[in-house]
């Protein structure tokens, strides 16, 4: 809105009167019609096909993280869970030079980083990290369960810094105590900048071809609503032809 106290201090994904697509006061791109202030609109340089440019918004909510968190080269990166979300910051930081882990439960997934040479490692339900107590600098929690945040706040280490890139269902129930006593700084982290992650799909230096899981036209667009639904799938796409 320009008008409130947190835009006018350049805050504005958090304006007071904020709309979201599909999701707040605004329709979503389904609707036969959407309305749009200019200034969301971001061109799609040329290199960047429609199947790479769907991907600008959760590569984006990754590049955040390095809006809010200093990484070095020299660091630990634990990034915990391997849904799109997750293997997209896995990426992201592993740009920065430092030495990155991923932690999931499907090996398929998993399979996108190692391709890439990220170091990951397929731990079952229940089941905790091989890595020691502490490990990481840098902990970066994708799974929005609470045991993704337990073995996330197992990871890092004393004066580390807790990195929540998901929003969880119901509540968690944590022990403050051990967040003070360790000095962690915890982070929310939600949505980013489009411009740099619209570089990084120019670039083609992320992968996010391999996560897509099947296509369906325009017409089977309850078909893919349904496939999209499922535990585990990661992207559906849907083409206009």
């Amino acid at each position: 809105c320009h008008r409130c106290a947190p835009c006018r201090r350049g805050d504005v994904t958090h304006c007071a009167n904020r709309t979201v697509l599909g999701i707040v006061n605004r329709d979503g791109a389904h609707a036969d019609y959407l309305v749009l202030p200019t200034e969301n609109l971001h061109p799609v340089p040329d290199p960047v096909p429609d199947e790479k440019a769907v991907f600008t918004e959760p590569l984006a909510a990754a590049c955040e993280i390095l809006e809010q968190v200093q990484i070095h080269p020299t660091d630990r990166v634990a990034v915990i869970g391997d849904g799109k979300l997750g293997l997209l910051c896995a990426q992201v930081l592993a740009l920065t030079g430092a030495e990155v882990h991923a932690i999931g439960r499907h090996e398929e997934k998993l399979d996108v980083l190692r391709r890439r040479g990220i170091s990951v490692e397929a731990v079952r339900q229940g089941e905790a990290s091989q890595k020691p107590a502490g490990w990481a600098d840098v902990v970066v929690e994708a799974t929005g369960n609470s045991e993704g945040f337990i073995s996330a706040r197992g990871l890092v280490r004393p004066r580390g810094s807790l990195v929540l890139k998901s929003t969880y269902h119901g509540t968690l129930d944590v022990n403050l105590s051990l967040l003070v006593v360790d000095e962690i700084t915890l982070v929310g982290s939600r949505c980013g900048p489009f411009t740099p992650a619209l570089r990084l799909l120019a670039g083609d230096v992320v992968d996010v071809t391999s996560l897509i899981q099947d296509r369906f036209s325009l017409s089977e667009a309850d078909r893919a609503m349904a496939r999209a639904v499922k535990p585990g799938v990661l992207k559906v796409l849907l083409e206009a032809v």
